[in-house]
């Protein structure tokens, strides 16, 4: 996934230090050309050996390090790196790249690069939250450096509370978006749905599907990546969005449309991969239920049909983009559906097909438009999500 990049890791003198191994273990695993600069009080927690071991480069510590090829390495990588992350970012150096000061080989290299620089603060909270530390972050900002923003929770210390550096999953993310695809969708504004909505019968029950949202947050995921704005209007999942995407959680399938209602107008692209409950139980049966009217029989009215009203309602300019679950005829349901709901392109699966439907990885889709049929192979859901996509900008560039 990153092949052909290079990427530049800043390792300073904290106890999060020891969890580099493992983002650099992650990022060799995606095949990216990794560099690691430790500063002195950073081999305290972790040796330099052994990010030598993973990644199979010299750790760079002493700026006056005799044993070296002939090059300047700070200004050699500098030049090559496509991209770097300062982890954990301690407040001293976050104090002397935020002020220029370059007085060891980290801030002497990160001061030559010419890529984007991400910084992932960690320290105790008292000092994270120090208003001097907050204006040198506030200065990295506005000097074109992204921050990650620290979790919240017990540290190392044993204080609890902001600083604690987030997880190496996270770390690797934002390097993904930063340098893992072009950014051919930057400028563009894309509203996308996941995952289930439940319909409430009483306050136990509801009605739900299986849906566990994986397909609609990798489109959301690859779409960020891609550069494009990107808000997720999720129903009940376990997943988690990256930081970069605004998530708009909501319930039931009137909270879906009522998201969308508000935002659709606003976007240039709208996938709706959502699996939608078509109907949710009237007042009146969960007032039986709530009687213990045991002879009852729950009564059901039909939910708004989302994509529908955004293609009766479309802005000139935009591209619209359904889903179609199918367990028979797919291709003829969901070109009806394309036409009856006058959207752009629909996505059709069966649900039947091995590899395709909820819960698993991987997914077999057809791609529909008014003119035209493309069927994938069986395929991950992040390749399908930007296909998908490439798909769509095809059609709208």
């Amino acid at each position: 996934m990153l092949t052909g990049k290079t990427v530049a890791v800043g390792v300073t003198g904290g106890i999060a230090a020891y969890k580099m191994a493992n983002c650099v273990s992650m990022l060799k695993k995606l095949n990216a050309d990794v560099h690691v600069i430790m500063t002195k009080n950073a081999v305290n927690f972790i040796n330099p050996i052994t990010f030598e071991t993973l990644t199979g480069n010299k750790c760079l510590v002493d700026t006056f390090d005799r044993n070296f090829q002939f090059h300047v390495a700070h200004v050699s990588l500098g030049k090559k790196a496509d991209v770097m992350l300062i982890a954990p970012a301690s407040a001293d150096v976050i104090g002397k790249l935020a002020n220029g000061i370059a007085d060891d080989m980290l801030t002497t290299s990160a001061l030559a690069m010419r890529c984007r620089i991400i910084v992932a603060p960690a320290m105790n909270t008292a000092m994270y939250n120090n208003p001097i530390v907050q204006d040198n972050i506030k200065k990295l900002k506005q000097y074109n450096f992204e921050i990650i923003k620290p979790d919240s929770g017990y540290l190392a210390c044993g204080d609890t509370g902001d600083g604690k550096m987030p997880s190496e999953e996270i770390l690797v993310d934002y390097i993904k978006r930063e340098i893992m695809y072009p950014k051919d969708m930057k400028g563009l504004k894309v509203i996308v749905s996941a995952g289930p909505t439940q319909e409430a019968i009483d306050p136990v029950r509801y009605i739900s599907n299986h849906s566990t949202g994986k397909m609609g947050y990798e489109i959301a995921s690859a779409a960020a990546y891609r550069g494009a704005d990107v808000t997720l209007v999720s129903g009940r999942t376990n997943l988690k969005a990256p930081d970069y995407i605004k998530v708009i959680n909501v319930t039931s399938a009137v909270e879906m449309f009522e998201a969308f209602k508000e935002k659709y107008a606003e976007n240039d692209i709208i996938i709706k991969s959502a699996a939608v409950a078509d109907y949710r139980p009237k007042n009146a049966a969960s007032e039986k239920i709530k009687k213990k009217d045991t002879d009852m029989t729950l009564e059901l009215e039909r939910n708004p049909d989302i994509i529908k009203y955004i293609g009766e309602n479309r802005r000139n300019g935009q591209f619209i983009c359904g889903f179609s679950m199918e367990t028979e005829n797919m291709l003829e349901n969901s070109r009806q559906k394309l036409l009856k709901k006058n959207i752009d392109m629909i996505v059709a699966n069966n649900l039947k097909q091995s590899g395709a439907g909820f819960g698993g990885n991987t997914n077999v889709v057809t791609i529909i438009t008014k003119d035209s049929e493309k069927q994938l192979e069986l395929m991950s859901k992040a390749e399908v999500a930007n296909c998908l996509l490439n798909e769509i900008l095809e059609r709208i560039k």
